[in-house]
């Protein structure tokens, strides 16, 4: 009995591979579905997301582009230049200068093209807004937990209100969907990230270092957010949920924290460390 046919060997080949990416697909929920076609990516749900996503696809773009090239590359001269049946070893080639100067000049030129857009991207993403038609909001990063401070709201008559949070007890930061959003981003301590994964962006949190970045929230809902940085031992409680959410519900937040007492600004300082229901000073101590 004879060997089976090359042709029919890769048939089978391909049928067998179609057969097992239908049997994975088909076990994925519609939300891994979604995530699959995504490339992995939630949806955007500001007006930067979509440079950021776009970025993303073009580089997985390139990289297969790459792959493609590279393993064709080699498979074109495992088989061109493979040993024959008469024994006559292939021609060895010590030197090639158009090679090496191709392999050379080819990884610079994709990393100018890689720099070239991330660096525009970046620029666009980063671009800020006018002061005075967006909201700001001042997030400050302490070990370890969140407080926003929303800057000079009018709902409030113009003062600054706040919200704390703690490792138990999650902040929820609170914006209007549809209108621009400045956040300033401050840190008394350590160097921490805030990070949303479905705005698709993170900028970390330094000390002494002024951060800020502008956005405009497009879809409504409940997201989570948090610290993209390994800040210390309670890293992996540094929490907090984002709210997007029509103006009136809005302004009606910026009342509370008011009717609550909590207005003014909580930046840190000194007592950054001192965490309520973890490090709190014991009884007749400081």
């Amino acid at each position: 009995m004879g060997l089976p046919h090359p042709q029919r060997l890769r048939r089978f080949g391909a049928r067998v591979a179609a057969a097992a990416g239908l049997v994975l697909l088909g076990g994925c929920s519609s939300a891994d579905q979604e995530q699959i076609r995504r490339l992995a990516m939630p949806e955007e749900a500001t007006d930067r997301a979509p440079m950021i996503y776009d970025l993303w696809v073009g580089g997985w773009i390139a990289a297969i582009g790459v792959g493609v090239a590279v393993w064709g590359l080699i498979l074109y001269a495992s088989f061109r230049w493979r040993r024959r049946s008469d024994d006559e070893v292939p021609i060895q080639t010590r030197y090639n200068l158009p090679i090496e100067i191709l392999y050379t000049v080819a990884p610079i030129v994709m990393i100018v093209v890689f720099f070239f857009f991330t660096v525009r991207t970046q620029d666009n993403v980063l671009e800020p807004v006018a002061a005075q038609d967006a909201h700001e909001v001042t997030v400050v990063g302490a070990k370890w937990a969140w407080t926003f401070n929303y800057m000079g709201e009018e709902a409030v008559g113009g003062q600054t209100v706040h919200l704390a949070g703690t490792p138990a007890d999650l902040p929820t930061l609170v914006l209007p969907v549809g209108e621009p959003v400045e956040i300033q981003l401050s840190s008394p301590d350590v160097i921490h990230s805030f990070w949303v994964p479905s705005f698709l962006f993170k900028l970390d949190v330094i000390p002494g270092r002024d951060q800020a970045f502008s956005l405009t929230p497009t879809q409504s809902g409940t997201f989570v957010g948090r610290c993209a940085e390994l800040c210390g031992w309670q890293h992996t409680r540094m929490l907090f949920n984002v709210v997007v959410t029509d103006r009136a519900t809005f302004d009606e937040h910026m009342r509370e924290l008011q009717d609550a007492g909590q207005t003014g600004a909580l930046l840190g300082g000194r007592d950054a460390e001192r965490v309520s229901g973890i490090n709190e000073p014991e009884a007749g101590g400081e």
